[in-house]
């Protein structure tokens, strides 16, 4: 989940990143969401912020967070919980 708000918006470089991992992986196996933190209160320990979090869950759990647009951090999260 690419967790932005409104003000600064959702990470775009790094959606040609999860689109190449989801083509070389699977369809099934990675999905992709965004969520503004300023309309969801679950998230409102990330609001105030000025770099990109990406928050990854398996399971319904969350397993790893990843702070700023570090598209080899990102690559290799992924990779590790899939």
């Amino acid at each position: 989940v690419d967790v932005f708000q409104a003000w600064c918006g959702p990470c775009k470089p790094v959606v040609n990143l999860f689109q190449k991992i989801r083509n070389e992986v699977g369809n099934n196996l990675l999905h992709f969401a965004v969520a503004e933190v300023d309309s969801i209160d679950a998230l409102e320990k990330y609001r105030g912020q000025c770099e990109p979090v990406f928050l990854f869950y398996t399971g319904g759990e969350l397993v790893a967070v990843v702070r700023g647009a570090d598209a080899p951090l990102l690559q290799k999260t992924i990779l590790k919980h899939l």
